[in-house]
């Protein structure tokens, strides 16, 4: 109950930011259902002016109200039209802001986060859940405002005409406020289970896409079709409880409105025998009445869309709460300016680390890279080489020990100048939608084109580049679905050789690439690391051989440290790789 409470303080929050559209929301509203409410006093008085008898009808005062109650409830419609053009201006404007919010904090988050998480959920909260929420402040909002300016309005005028009939709704009024808190109270956790279900199918879905070549490539599609739909069946389940029980809520208030208007007209037939009451005046109270309870009603039947908007609201703010990684200390230091160079000496001091306590992946590890030298990390799958390059770059922080770049303990530093002193070359390539040129330039501000050109002609993907329809000019799709894999890594090859740094991380940089042309860009890639720091993360021995030095890890330690040549004469792991590979 107080994370629900928190969940509507929150979304009112974002509400408050367009108060004063709101303000003008909420006077159109009671300005439209004042007008709505004159219509039965109307009604009424143009009911007595026809008295008893043939023929004694007092025209004049029937057209009279009924024009009256015709301008009434034509501005009244006008207004209406005006408040929900407003509102879907106002939640048009809310869901602006909330997605930014989402996305604005989905980039401050660790990487640790998205580890832990699947794409599809995420995605499913930054479409699906704020939709849902968007959906429910552009129509219900406004229902929730007409129902307690006419629930109030009409009981007003029901207690100006007869107090005694209204004493009715003293039974029916608490009778149906405790079935609609007891069906709420059941309903919410159903909404919840809702929209968590709908979240993994999503995140499943993008799974399964993304992998469709290996799906049929091992002929798994009846195992994933049977995975689809186990996952579809508890989706469609947790859709209809909630929409089952929900809906009964509305039913349950209709019987209950129907049975005080039944009691209104038998007691309001016996004060009119005996003369307390004229036929008009009954005739306004039945329609005030209606327009009591049909709110009441009306309000039943959204609280499913209410519960529904509340469950989605609950796991956007989920995701607003997630702690941030962690701010620079108030003394961290900017690396990378004119007064505070980078040189790239990285030293790593007895550093341990594991993404899960007690189990420790990086032990007691120390090594010390020269400025300008090329340190190759190998190692068999596991033994920490990718959880090195992300604690270089500070995606995690040690749990002892202490990294440190130029003497300064990477902690002490900035942690954005700290990544922007490194160029990167990731073995998973990610390119966005956009030029060649475009792509290549990310990241860097001022390049020319001049410099991107002779870049790529080093990488010897430039001759490639301009078979391409538009050269450099030529769009890729997203993620560069319409170029190969290898000649993808060779654009983020090039991307990362056209930074302006002093360190290097090559992570499996040249795994898409063929034997031959790996071979071919070899002496480019030297040449383009020349006086750089390199860190490179490799499989393949052939493209370490000329490194300043190779560390072979295992089981989180460097068991073995060296220059191609020395460590095999040493004939230990290192030397076992290279038969493995070669012989």
């Amino acid at each position: 109950m107080g994370f629900r409470k928190k969940t509507l303080k929150r979304l009112g929050s974002y509400l408050m930011r367009y108060r004063w559209l709101l303000l003008l929301a909420v006077f159109m509203t009671l300005a439209s259902n004042i007008l709505a409410l004159m219509g039965p006093m109307l009604s009424g008085y143009a009911i007595d002016a026809i008295e008893p008898g043939p023929g004694r009808v007092d025209f004049q005062k029937v057209f009279y109200y009924a024009a009256w109650m015709a301008g009434f409830y034509a501005a009244s419609a006008m207004l209406s039209y005006a408040i929900a053009v407003l509102m879907v201006t106002i939640s048009r404007k809310v869901v602006y802001a909330m997605r930014r919010d989402v996305f604005d904090r989905l980039l401050a988050l660790p990487v640790g986060y998205f580890d832990l998480h699947k794409t599809g959920d995420i995605i499913s909260r930054i479409s699906y859940d704020i939709d849902t929420v968007n959906e429910s402040l552009s129509s219900d909002l406004v229902q929730m405002m007409t129902t307690a300016i006419t629930v109030a309005g009409s009981l007003y005028m029901m207690i100006m005409i007869s107090p005694r009939l209204v004493l009715v709704f003293a039974v029916t009024v608490p009778l149906s406020a405790w079935i609609t808190r007891f069906l709420t109270g059941k309903t919410r956790p159903l909404f919840r289970a809702r929209s968590a279900s709908l979240g993994r199918l999503n995140g499943f879905g993008e799974e399964m896409i993304t992998g469709q070549k290996t799906i049929k490539a091992y002929c798994t599609e009846e195992e994933i079709i049977r995975s689809f739909e186990e996952k579809n069946r508890d989706g469609v389940e947790a859709y209809y409880k909630a929409e089952y029980y929900g809906s009964t809520v509305g039913p349950m208030i209709n019987f209950i409105n129907n049975l005080s208007l039944s009691l209104i007209s038998v007691f309001g037939a016996f004060l009119y025998l005996m003369g307390m009451m004229s036929i008009g005046q009954i005739s306004s109270f039945v329609l005030y009445s209606r327009k009591f309870s049909g709110p009441i009603s009306e309000a039943a039947n959204i609280t499913g869309d209410l519960q529904s908007a509340i469950a989605a609201a609950e796991r956007v703010f989920a995701l607003l709460d997630e702690l941030e990684e962690t701010g620079d200390v108030e003394q961290a230091v900017q690396i990378g300016t004119e007064a505070n160079p980078v040189n790239g000496r990285v030293e790593l001091s007895r550093v341990s680390f594991g993404y899960e306590e007690g189990k420790a992946i990086l032990k007691d590890l120390s090594l010390t890279t020269e400025p300008g030298q090329v340190v190759a990390v190998i190692g068999p799958t596991g033994a920490g080489k990718t959880t090195l390059i992300n604690l270089l770059m500070r995606f995690y922080d040690v749990n002892n020990g202490s990294i440190r770049v130029d003497g300064k303990d990477i902690r002490q530093i900035k942690r954005a100048s700290l990544r922007k002193a490194y160029a990167m070359v990731l073995q998973d390539t990610w390119l966005f939608h956009g030029t060649i040129l475009e792509n290549l330039s990310y990241g860097r501000e001022g390049i020319t084109r001049e410099e991107v050109i002779q870049a790529a002609k080093a990488a010897r993907i430039h001759s490639f580049i301009m078979q391409l329809p538009d050269g450099y000019d030529t769009v890729l799709k997203e993620e560069g679905i319409n170029i190969s894999k290898g000649q993808k890594q060779l654009l983020t090859i090039v991307r990362a050789m056209l930074q302006d740094c002093r360190m290097l991380i090559l992570d499996e940089a040249t795994s898409n690439v063929d034997t031959r042309t790996e071979i071919r860009i070899q002496e480019a890639m030297l040449k383009l690391m020349e006086g750089k720091t390199c860190f490179v993360i490799a499989h393949r021995l052939s493209t370490i051989q000329n490194a300043s030095r190779i560390l072979v890890m295992n089981h989180g330690q460097v068991v073995e440290q060296g220059s191609h040549q020395s460590l095999m004469e040493a004939k230990g792991l290192y030397y076992q790789m290279y038969q493995a590979q070669f012989q």
